[in-house]
């Protein structure tokens, strides 16, 4: 039980209660809802006039972050069934493929690749309080579990509707995404494991400031091919991930009301006029359901122990 308990006044650290951040409300606060994004970051430009359908950057994602996964390359491919439904990231899956009706030719379905946008100026990153994200320097925005005190201001902060929670285990609570595959691509000629896995280079991984010119110029070259708007340019402040598309980003799963104003400015108001006991309160309410809830767990365990003794006699 003892390390239980570690876990639980961990839990109760990392939301604040053991030392308040110095300044509040106005100083630590104030360091996460300043986030500007860095000019020489990368990116990827997703062409969806080009994608097939095949799956095979979800099955590389899984194996490249050690997800759980129960089908082959192949099976991956030969699956339909993954497209009877609009799928969203979750804890287990960073990254899925979605397929929508092309009005252009009803033979020729559109098929988009989904994962997290890595904003310009995250939203996740400014609604936590205890910096459990971190906008990189490569474009990446990184998350430290051992920082997480699961509130999960960050699922509400994203206007895309991507970071998930693993529910199967309050005690010891972590939100994950997709985390633009850092390791690799902070080092030199490191490609994400999706794009690296693509057969026909829907996507284009590079500078961001790259992938903006290359996009523009291939709706120039192609006019007719595309709908004149790289998607992310300027969606919330912008994001790493750039999309191009030949019909309305409405109408392929894509919110088209964000605007171009970065989320951390409309989060800064709030989190600097917060009291902290509204961001503890709810930690510390998680800490004690997890606690109660393990607790209650080895009783049940130790009870069984004892019923399986007796059957045994």
């Amino acid at each position: 039980m003892d390390s239980n308990r570690r876990d639980f006044l961990k839990i109760l650290a990392g939301a604040g209660l053991g030392s308040l951040p110095t300044g509040w409300p106005g100083g630590a606060l104030a360091d996460v809802t300043s986030l500007p994004g860095y000019p020489n970051q990368y990116g990827v430009l997703v062409d969806t006039t080009v994608c097939i359908g095949c799956r095979r950057c979800e099955w590389a994602c899984k194996e490249a972050n050690k997800l759980p996964n129960q089908q082959s390359l192949k099976e991956y491919e030969k699956d339909q069934g993954a497209f009877r439904t609009i799928r969203r990231t979750h804890a287990d899956t960073f990254t899925v493929v979605n397929r929508f009706d092309n009005p252009r030719d009803s033979a020729k379905p559109i098929y988009v690749k989904k994962q997290c946008m890595h904003c310009y100026e995250p939203g996740c990153a400014s609604s936590c309080f205890v910096k459990a994200f971190t906008k990189r320097p490569e474009g990446a925005v990184t998350y430290d579990a051992s920082l997480c005190v699961g509130c999960r201001y960050c699922m509400a902060a994203c206007p895309f509707d991507i970071p998930a929670y693993q529910y199967d285990n309050a005690f010891t609570p972590e939100v994950t995404k997709c985390n633009f595959c850092f390791e690799k691509i902070r080092q030199q000629g490191g490609v994400p494991a999706c794009a690296a896995i693509c057969p026909v280079e829907t996507m284009t991984f590079g500078k961001r400031t790259d992938l903006i010119d290359l996009a523009h110029k291939k709706i120039r070259d192609n006019p007719g091919r595309y709908v004149n708007h790289v998607y992310g340019e300027g969606e919330v402040g912008g994001t790493s991930w750039l999309y191009l598309s030949g019909v309305p980003f409405n109408m392929i799963g894509f919110r088209t009301d964000l605007g171009t104003v970065p989320i951390p400015t409309y989060s800064k108001p709030f989190l600097s006029l917060v009291s902290p006991v509204f961001i503890v309160i709810p930690a510390l309410a998680m800490g004690v359901y997890s606690f109660k809830k393990r607790r209650d767990q080895l009783a049940e365990d130790e009870v069984r122990k004892a019923l399986e003794k007796k059957e045994k006699k």
